[in-house]
């Protein structure tokens, strides 16, 4: 027979386990004390010989709640109230959840428990020399942390309780919060019969965040489901203003592989605004309030790069833990709290994550906006959750007492959600919130429940009217848009377990680290070219030699705009050398260990000039394709410290992050006397040729370098083809000019003749030789010439990757049926 809360009419004598130590639970023992508690028992046992401090507590038991229950005598009326609820009348459910709860609340715990709660209280306080410890009392159910549902935040968690009233109270409210509204809708639409679910109490000493930070940090990619990375985040104060999306926090990505291999890979960094904190309400009525977060402290990290490597490492112990004791793949959610006392790190909460490690590794879905938004102005953007796209009518609600307002089908627009919410978020097509970061509440349950959601807009509920017909995409990387109107989109899904394999190396191009990830689960032999100036126009912005000759900047705007992106940055140039690293490095990572081919930069004069304090540095030229680019620009007296700084974030990215599957590729390069220079400039760096395994490429983008191909090879180890620089100096056109434009085609003989020349010359020479030009994704006919020719890899636009593959293995096939024919 299943046991219930409610299995005994009749009132038993008080069980013997009414109340567990944390330390004498395990992860086995969620029947007993729910996940919550059971997980922080396992950690307890197990991580802290391992370094992962986690605050003492105890815990009353399940057993303890079906005491209480069979003492009260309220089960049959708890049965009567629940007998005919339909959760999607929230008028009814908010009425039964009230009943529920007052039946509790009205009804006082039985001495025994009341006298072990007190007791083992008083214990606590003594194993902590404080006569009234402040603790926190959370709910921990037997039905909660499960890795197919988080229940986060389902149930009541007080903080700054002290006092045996006090924790009796609160303790009292918990058992109550079992029937909250959102824990009855949730439940019932997970499938969980109210009855079976039993519930604990964790009582924890407090960790004084209130006086330093705290946050949230899971062990995976929260929105792609990469496995690699651990996100972190840190806001000041109480950590419930994280969680609940009342803020939003700092973030911080680390790469977990070379991490555990002892490297400092920080690949992200993310200012965010932390405006209030909570803290205790001293000499106050309340337990808690929320206060400002003084300017100076808003605009700098909450977390040392120390601390945040510190709770990452952490992350993946505890992965690494769960994954061995449950025998599976299990990525973590998990709270963090710093005490600002001892200035030590803490875990307060790990559960299982339930969404991404839910998701299926063979099938990849993408959705893809068919309008063309370039012309578009979005009416918000903050932080896409997911990488989804919805539409429907926008419904602006202020508070939870309107969300009755609520239609199945609309987008839901607030401030920010709390479980509170949870009845009318299942039924949105989207939800958009002025704050929240990518750990909140509400970015928790859309990717939970399958929604788009973008959180962070700041005046979301402003610019969107009630009513209007709107457009959510999450589908462009870390940015959310939220457009007017209902634009057309379109599913694209491909599976992934039945790609043929290929002699030749199918390689990707990939310009946007925010995109990284995604396009990791696309399987590929890596990148094949990644354009370091899409980083720095992108992300970075600014001209290098404008960082490093601030004070000769002429136009006063200019100079206060880069003052205002470089605030953190004492050092100036540092700017830029982050920038670039966190950018080479996110791409890097999600590739890792394949090579990552990253050209480094190759922007025309013009186009350098119109980067941020450029037009102070750049040249005015007739002909700026075939003029000061490329390797022509890295040893020039005019612009070799600016590429210093780009040698500083490589090295950075290789050296610190341990990200040595990076591989520079240098453009342009009209001579090997050329190339040697650059490589002497690179080497003055700290970036030398064949130590620590680095290569150096070159692209064949010149007919020189086919022509003297033997002795580039002498200077580089391997080379890419770009064909459309090689195609445009191979029949002299500029591929800029309209007028032109039609005689443009990388199929013609001569650029063929070129192609196939360089191939035969760089494998004679023992050097690789791929290709990263747009051609093979445009004609299959000139990549089954590439195939035919030898090359040893092709880079491909992401969107050509997958049908590319499956052309070229045919190819192959055919090739190879031919030579048996023979």
């Amino acid at each position: 027979m299943t046991q219930t809360a409610f299995s005994s009419p009749i009132a038993p004598s008080a069980p013997a386990d009414l109340i567990l130590w944390f330390e004498d639970i395990g992860i086995h023992d969620i029947p007993r004390v729910g996940g919550k508690n059971a997980s922080l028992g396992e950690m307890i046992q197990q991580l802290a010989p391992r370094g992962v401090r986690v605050p003492s507590g105890f815990a009353t038991t399940a057993s303890a709640y079906r005491y209480f229950i069979a003492q009260a005598g309220i089960a049959v009326q708890l049965q009567e109230l629940f007998a005919d609820l339909d959760i999607e009348n929230i008028s009814a459910l908010r009425r039964c959840g009230r009943q529920a709860r007052s039946l509790i609340l009205d009804t006082p715990f039985p001495e025994p428990l009341s006298q072990a709660i007190a007791q083992a209280y008083q214990q606590l306080c003594d194993r902590s020399h404080h006569p009234s410890l402040d603790v926190a009392v959370r709910s921990s159910a037997t039905a909660e942390d499960l890795p197919d549902a988080s229940f986060a935040g389902q149930q009541e968690t007080y903080l700054n309780v002290h006092g045996v009233k006090g924790v009796l109270e609160a303790c009292h409210k918990c058992f109550a919060s079992l029937f909250t509204d959102r824990a009855i809708s949730y439940r019932t639409l997970k499938g969980f019969d109210h009855f079976t679910v039993a519930l604990s109490v964790g009582v924890q000493q407090m960790v004084r965040s209130d006086l330093a930070t705290s946050g949230v940090m899971f062990s995976i990619d929260t929105e792609t489901g990469f496995r690699n990375a651990a996100l972190v985040t840190a806001a000041y104060g109480l950590g419930e203003n994280v969680v609940q999306g009342a803020v939003n926090p700092d973030e911080y990505l680390v790469f977990k592989p070379t991490l555990q291999q002892g490297d400092r890979p920080i690949l992200k960094k993310r200012l965010g605004s932390k405006e209030i904190k909570m803290v205790y309400d001293l000499g106050g009525s309340k337990l808690t309030k929320n206060v400002p977060v003084s300017e100076a402290d808003r605009q700098r990290y909450a977390l040392s790069d120390d601390e945040i490597l510190t709770l990452a490492r952490w992350a993946c112990t505890i992965e690494d833990h769960y994954s061995q004791v449950r025998h599976t793949y299990t990525p973590m959610d998990i709270e963090w709290a710093k005490d600002g006392l001892t200035g030590e790190l803490f875990i307060v909460q790990a559960r299982p994550e339930t969404v991404q490690s839910q998701k299926s590794a063979s099938v990849l879905r993408s959705y893809v906006l068919e309008a063309d938004v370039s012309a578009l102005t979005p009416l918000v953007t903050g932080q896409a959750v997911g990488e989804m796209i919805g539409q429907g009518l926008a419904r602006v609600i202020h508070s939870v007492q309107n969300i009755a307002e609520f239609q199945p089908g609309e987008v839901l627009v607030t401030q920010r959600t709390d479980p509170d919410w949870e009845p009318i978020m299942k039924q949105a097509s989207a939800i958009v919130t002025d704050q929240g970061g990518r750990t909140c509440h509400a970015a928790i349950i859309a990717r939970e429940m399958g929604i788009p959601a973008i959180v962070g807009c700041g005046n979301a509920t402003q610019a969107i009217a009630s009513n209007s017909p709107i457009t959510v995409t999450c589908a462009a990387g870390e940015v959310g848009k939220v457009y007017d109107s209902l634009l057309p989109f379109r599913v694209e899904e491909t599976r992934l377990d039945q790609l043929p394999s290929t002699r030749t190396q199918i390689m990707m191009n990939v310009g946007n680290p925010e995109e990284a990830f995604r396009l990791a689960e696309i399987p590929c032999d890596g990148v094949g070219l990644a354009r370091m100036e899409f980083i720095i126009a992108n992300h970075i912005q600014v001209h290098p030699l404008a960082l490093l000759h601030f004070d000769q900047l002429t136009d006063a705007a200019t100079q206060a705009q880069i003052a205002q992106l470089t605030a953190l940055y004492p050092h100036k140039p540092d700017y830029f050398v982050e920038g670039l690293a966190h950018g080479i490095g996110t791409i890097a990572a999600a590739f890792y260990p394949k090579p990552v081919i990253i050209r480094l930069s190759d922007f025309k004069s013009n186009e350098y000039a119109n980067l941020l304090g450029g037009r102070d540095f750049e040249p005015t030229e007739e002909n700026p394709m075939i003029g000061w680019r490329g390797a022509s620009r890295y040893t020039d007296p005019r612009y070799r410290d600016a590429f210093g700084l780009e040698c500083q974030a490589i090295r950075q990215v290789r050296e610190a992050m341990g990200l040595t599957n990076v591989i520079p590729m240098v453009p342009f390069c009209r001579t090997p006397e050329e190339g040697q220079r650059v490589l002497a400039e690179m080497a003055r760096h700290g970036l030398v040729r064949g130590e620590a395994g680095l290569q150096v490429y070159v692209m064949g983008e010149i007919p020189n370098n086919v022509i003297l191909a033997e002795q580039f090879a002498q200077v580089f180890d391997g080379f890419s083809i770009g064909s459309n620089d090689l195609t445009q100096l191979t029949l002299g056109l500029d591929r800029d000019s309209a007028l032109v434009a039609h005689l443009f085609d990388e199929r013609s003989a001569g650029v063929k003749e070129m192609v196939r020349l360089l191939i035969q010359r760089a494998k004679a020479c023992g050097r690789k030789i791929g290709i990263c030009g747009q051609a093979p994704s445009d004609y299959p006919e000139f990549a089954q010439f590439l195939v035919e020719q030898g090359i040893d890899s092709i880079s491909l636009n992401p969107d050509s990757v997958i049908k590319t593959t499956l052309a070229i293995a045919e190819m192959e096939a055919r090739l190879d049926q031919a030579a048996i024919d023979r």
